[in-house]
């Protein structure tokens, strides 16, 4: 294969859960732009809708779709939606996600199980559903992001989300264990662990905090969105298939520290 063709995603289907918004918006135009047709989906629909419509003006198709990804009917939906829409799904990225702030000892259990539900159940059933689809197929790409929060920990104070953290070493060990299960079938199961990124979901712990992640962080900025695209594009496409199970860091050497 020549290189623009290792890169290429024209004719491809991607469902990319939580694309209205931060690392899933930056991921969903990426695929557009490759030549992919994206659907975005998300309990708010809205933000799905508004990236949704941008990315038609780049000539894929695309469908905004609601969707609460803790709840197996509205995934087989979505699966279905596409389906019908487009034949094929080639591509998952499993990036919806919720985290809740708290100190261990103060974490309420509900919180905990909504965290996890989003973060590790949300991934699992995702990935079953479209799963079948791709092994009928034999081939098919499912990314999830995970964070270097599920790498290591992080001192008390700074960034209390034990609930979070524990979700995101969930999601690592799950990549790794279904990237060996479903490799006999060429789909190839690989995360993105991402360090320090503006987004809605971190915004108040870079105000707070902004000063001493940098500190930790060698780079000595926090992520943007081309720092997050290629990658993306990277393991959606051919260049990465003999990639298996692996967690990808894109953290400006937090964890190289």
């Amino acid at each position: 294969m020549k290189i623009n063709e290792l890169f290429d995603l024209k004719g491809k289907t991607a469902i990319v859960t939580g694309g209205g918004r931060g690392l899933g918006q930056y991921i969903s135009e990426t695929f557009a732009e490759a030549g992919a047709n994206v659907v975005l989906c998300s309990r708010r629909a809205k933000a799905c809708e508004e990236v949704s419509e941008r990315i038609k003006k780049q000539g894929v198709g695309s469908l905004a779709l609601e969707c609460d990804v803790t709840n197996q009917e509205d995934v087989q939906r979505v699966v279905d939606e596409t389906l019908n829409q487009f034949g094929q799904i080639d591509i998952l990225v499993n990036n919806s996600g919720a985290t809740w702030g708290a100190p261990f000892l103060e974490m309420p259990i509900d919180k905990w199980d909504k965290v996890m539900d989003v973060n590790v159940k949300g991934t699992f059933l995702f990935s079953q559903a479209v799963g079948r689809h791709m092994i009928e197929r034999k081939q098919g790409k499912i990314i999830n992001l995970a964070s270097v929060a599920g790498l290591i920990g992080e001192e008390e104070g700074v960034m209390d989300t034990i609930g979070y953290n524990a979700s995101k070493g969930a999601v690592i060990s799950f990549t790794r264990d279904l990237g060996v299960k479903l490799a006999k079938y060429n789909i190839q199961v690989n995360a993105i662990a991402p360090g320090w990124f503006p987004t809605k979901m971190s915004n108040g712990l870079i105000s707070a905090h902004g000063e001493k992640i940098l500190e930790k962080t060698p780079a000595k900025r926090f992520g943007t969105d081309n720092d997050i695209k290629g990658l993306a594009l990277f393991l959606a496409t051919s260049a990465s298939d003999y990639i298996v199970g692996q967690t990808i860091v894109v953290d400006g050497g937090q964890t190289s520290t």
